[in-house]
């Protein structure tokens, strides 16, 4: 658009140059007819032959004048003049020819040329004798200034419509040249979504090396976060089967060397578990196309966990849509929600109740029980810090901890609070597939 607004200016003034020469050419010609048509009397005067000049000269007013001055003096001007005179600021010089602007008449702004003539004086005795005459032929640069403004117009509204169709174009161009890598953001978007593993489409065969190349990093990403998980579970079957050893032996030798033992194994199983939880999960946020119903977990979860505490009768209730999508991996959801609904089922007299919701890209998990519940001071030091208000329940105390660990990891957090059950309500908010 830039360039066209600086060639149309271009062009302007290159039409105003070829018709205001195309003017100069008009005076230059009713210069000629006007010296041509002087005629010097013996005593050095001028008779003006009308057969010679411009009708125009006749009419008032009409946009073109003479004016010839001798230099005595003496002033002859044209009829259409009518009482004014020209007075010219030259401005260049051509030749014989001199050329300047001057006022005119009605508010005319006139272009003059001026050319000096001398004629012989035949009356005198003298040899050589001349009279110096100053002819001055004016024209209103109205003509001139009406066909620029007039191109103007018609060069403005064809560089306007040439601007929006070129601007159209490219718009189209861009649209359509870039339809391929669109593709390629919505199928990276699938995958980023869980909808798909790899790359899928038809391309074309500058956009195929791209798929190809990133279809590779993918499957490259996926190898390697799976051999990390396959050392991950190598290194827990290795320290598990030493530490159960070590307990077996503190086991079957009561004492007080037994008891450190078997409390500083215990303690070790808690590192150990909550490290390669927080190890495995965070492996596998690095994979691409993760995603995992939410209700189908919740319901396994629920029937197990219920079966597990079935001699108390608990009931443990849960709701969740089917379009409920978790972006992570089913074994980190289950880590999460299978501990939480544990602990609930652990505290509550008979019932446990859970629900799922999902609002834009979060989804929300909500354990609930109708146990004793907790102070809001016990609910931040279980929540916050994983400590243990009753070592008589079953359990490490871990749970806890894993649960507000792996969650952060996914850039989601996890929170106790009071239950309208009258126990505690845990809330877990995770990433969703929109």
């Amino acid at each position: 658009m830039l360039g066209l607004a600086a060639g149309g200016v271009v062009l302007s003034a290159a039409f105003r140059g070829a018709a205001l020469e195309n003017f100069d050419s008009g005076l230059e010609a009713d210069m000629d007819g006007l010296i041509a048509a002087a005629d010097p009397d013996p005593q050095g005067g001028l008779i003006l032959q009308d057969r010679f000049l411009n009708h125009r000269f006749d009419r008032v007013y009409s946009g073109l004048y003479y004016q010839i001055k001798s230099d005595k003096g003496a002033s002859q001007i044209s009829r259409s003049l009518f009482d004014r005179t020209l007075a010219p600021a030259i401005t260049s010089q051509t030749g014989a020819l001199s050329w300047g602007t001057a006022p005119g008449p009605d508010g005319q702004s006139l272009r003059v040329v001026t050319r000096k003539v001398e004629f012989p004086i035949a009356a005198t005795e003298a040899p050589g004798d001349t009279a110096s005459y100053t002819f001055m032929v004016a024209g209103a640069l109205a003509d001139v200034d009406r066909q620029t403004d007039e191109f103007n117009s018609t060069l403005i509204w064809s560089f306007l419509l040439l601007g929006l169709g070129l601007v159209a174009a490219i718009l189209v161009q861009v649209r359509i040249g870039l339809q391929p890598l669109r593709r390629v953001s919505v199928a990276l978007a699938r995958i980023r979504g869980g909808e798909a593993r790899r790359l899928e489409g038809d391309f074309p065969s500058e956009i195929v090396p791209l798929a190809s190349e990133l279809n590779s990093l993918i499957q490259h990403s996926e190898e390697v976060v799976g051999r990390a998980r396959t050392h991950v579970s190598n290194l827990a079957h290795f320290l598990k089967t030493p530490l159960s050893v070590l307990a077996a032996e503190a086991d079957s030798q009561p004492g007080p060397l037994a008891d450190t033992v078997k409390k500083q194994v215990f303690s070790m199983r808690r590192q150990v578990d909550h490290y390669l939880s927080r190890a495995r999960a965070a492996g596998s946020l690095d994979v691409l196309g993760n995603r995992t119903q939410v209700s189908v977990v919740l319901d396994d979860l629920s029937r197990v966990i219920a079966r597990i505490h079935a001699e108390r009768g608990i009931v443990v209730d849960a709701e969740c849509a089917e379009t409920v999508y978790f972006r992570g991996e089913r074994q980190d959801l289950e880590e999460m929600t299978g501990n939480l609904i544990d602990n609930a089922c652990k505290w509550a007299k008979s019932r446990v109740r859970v629900r799922c919701s999902k609002r834009g890209a979060r989804l929300t998990i909500t354990i609930e029980d109708d146990g004793p519940g907790l102070t809001e001071a016990e609910r931040a030091q279980v929540g916050e810090r994983g400590e243990r208000l009753d070592e008589s329940v079953p359990g490490s105390g871990l749970g806890l901890a894993i649960v507000r660990d792996i969650s952060r990891l996914y850039g989601g957090f996890f929170s106790l609070d009071a239950s309208p059950l009258g126990g505690v309500m845990a809330r877990l908010e995770l990433p969703a597939i929109l």
